[in-house]
């Protein structure tokens, strides 16, 4: 029998979790977590939230570094509604009880890359952690909301999918992990709150739950998507052979880190002249070009000048962290390498946070709101997962109750147990490897081709194994992941320019005006 809920979210970060608390009132809320509600790319957000607290600060600021940031391929519409909700959406969280860091005279507000003045508001530099166990204190107490741990989202239940004519959404099929049982869940509204697709690349700072699952679900049921060849990389990722995915925040440059070459010298005047504080791209470009320049595994972030009371005030975890691996930052530089970290693309939606298919959201990471453009300003994203949780919520709040067909269980009639797993973990080294050494910082048309090739081949065998074989979370994961890369590729061929995170040797030339990369499905799936 189907599982019934009011709203159906399928992801327990920031994004999730504020729509479910404003939703669960007069809702029955149920959400799909990968792992225990605790897991999430929001709980690793370290440097803050971006919105403008300041008086000295301003709203058109706040816009024209975004702007400035995603070079000028930001959605004027989403940019704005997004910052001239930044305040409304930070002292939501304060009614929550996030305990911000106080200052003089009130919250501390810290500067981070690409952003002209101090208005980024956190909790010392573990923001989203706070944020995350603030949130899901509440979550797990309320009784209108249901947490489906330890279950991964297979499919939407869409009209296609059901054979009738329309273009809603039903709800999803989902795998609990844990009993190996396939559910259906039925409900009339469905968010997508999956995050990025991090995992898609070797190295990455995202946690392990980031494969695109939301991404490509939304796009087998006929969702389009855009801007998928903008990919974040995090400057400045903690190299260290027992630190997995560990990221050193934005706003270690931004309290006057130094980035350095083995030697000593500083380089990054000699890529940009805002130095420490020019946007991501500039900052993962001008380390890339400096590592292969001279051949380095790693670069070094220098804080130490600060003093360690300093330090130990603005960065706590970053220096246990760093501690426990035998790295004293209050006395010697960090080893940073670049790391993929964030998917400025995804899921087209509107101001409502509704996509192209009725009864179907997408907010945080996994949706293409247009604030990000070519790039993420720093801070900005977490800003994005309330502005358009809180969106989708009075959307759905304000949708007639409405009927819904009987939904049919998951069918696995024709399906046995895979007798060879290690078919998956091969496909999923060799599309994160090819991914990294074709469709990274620096692009060629030769390599994206090359990349393309490789996932049409994936595909297939994926394909084959998806059709005869019970649904596992890593066939998920890697059905999903290829899809993503397949999306990433298709983007990235389609852009004849260099644009913020697009980096082409064949095109590198900035085209007179941004056009955004919409990739629409042939037809819709199901």
């Amino acid at each position: 029998m189907p599982l019934h809920y009011d709203v159906l979210i399928i992801g327990s970060g920031l994004a999730g979790q504020s729509a479910a608390l404003r939703l669960a009132d007069t809702k029955r809320v149920a959400i799909i977590s990968k792992r225990t509600v605790d897991v999430s790319a929001s709980a690793w957000a370290q440097g803050g939230i971006a919105a403008v607290l300041d008086s000295r600060d301003s709203i058109e600021a706040h816009i024209r570094d975004t702007f400035e940031a995603g070079s000028h391929l930001n959605d004027p519409q989403a940019t704005r509604f997004v910052v001239e909700n930044g305040r409304r959406a930070i002292d939501w969280l304060i009614d929550q009880g996030v305990p911000f860091t106080r200052g003089e005279g009130g919250y501390h507000l810290t500067r981070e890359g690409g952003h002209s003045a101090r208005r980024v508001i956190h909790v010392a530099d573990a923001t989203g952690l706070a944020v995350q166990q603030t949130l899901t204190g509440k979550l797990l107490a309320h009784p209108n909301i249901t947490v489906l741990e330890n279950h991964i989202a297979i499919d939407f239940i869409t009209d296609g999918k059901l054979g009738l004519v329309g273009n809603r959404c039903y709800g999803a099929y989902a795998l609990d992990t844990a009993s190996g049982k396939v559910l259906t869940v039925a409900a009339p509204a469905t968010l997508i709150a999956t995050g990025g697709a991090g995992k898609v690349y070797l190295y990455t700072t995202n946690p392990d739950t980031s494969t695109g699952d939301g991404i490509a679900m939304a796009w087998r049921a006929g969702c389009a998507v855009a801007n998928m060849e903008f990919i974040q990389f995090h400057p400045t990722c903690l190299y260290h052979p027992q630190a997995k995915s560990f990221l050193i925040s934005e706003a270690v440059r931004g309290e006057g880190g130094i980035l350095r070459l083995p030697d000593g010298t500083p380089f990054m005047p000699q890529h940009d002249a805002r130095a420490e504080l020019a946007p991501r791209d500039v900052v993962a470009r001008a380390i890339d070009f400096e590592m292969k320049k001279y051949g380095l595994d790693c670069v070094f972030l220098d804080i130490a000048h600060k003093g360690s009371d300093f330090i130990l005030h603005h960065f706590p975890n970053i220096h246990a962290r760093c501690l426990e691996l035998g790295i004293d930052i209050t006395r010697e530089p960090i080893p940073v390498v670049p790391a993929a970290h964030y998917t400025c693309g995804g899921i087209v939606t509107d101001l409502a946070a509704r996509t192209s298919i009725d009864g179907l959201y997408a907010a945080g990471e996994a949706a293409c709101t247009g604030l990000h453009g070519a790039n993420r300003l720093a801070s900005n994203s977490l800003l994005e997962c309330l502005v358009f949780a809180e969106a989708a919520a009075n959307d759905i709040l304000a949708q007639p109750v409405r009927q819904r067909p009987e939904l049919p269980a998951w069918d696995e009639s024709r399906v046995t147990d895979a007798d060879e797993e290690v078919v998956i973990s091969h496909n999923w080294d060799e599309l994160r490897r090819f991914m990294w050494d074709y469709v990274g910082i620096v692009r060629t048309t030769k390599r994206l081709r090359r990349a393309q090739h490789r996932i049409r081949l994936l595909m297939r065998e994926i394909d084959e194994f998806y059709a005869n074989f019970r649904v596992t979370n890593d066939l998920i994961e890697l059905r999903n992941l290829v899809v993503t890369a397949d999306l990433i590729v298709r983007c990235a061929l389609k852009r004849k320019e260099s644009r913020g995170l697009h980096c082409s040797r064949d095109y590198p030339e900035t085209a007179a005006k941004a056009r955004p990369s919409v990739l629409k499905p042939p037809r819709r799936a199901g």
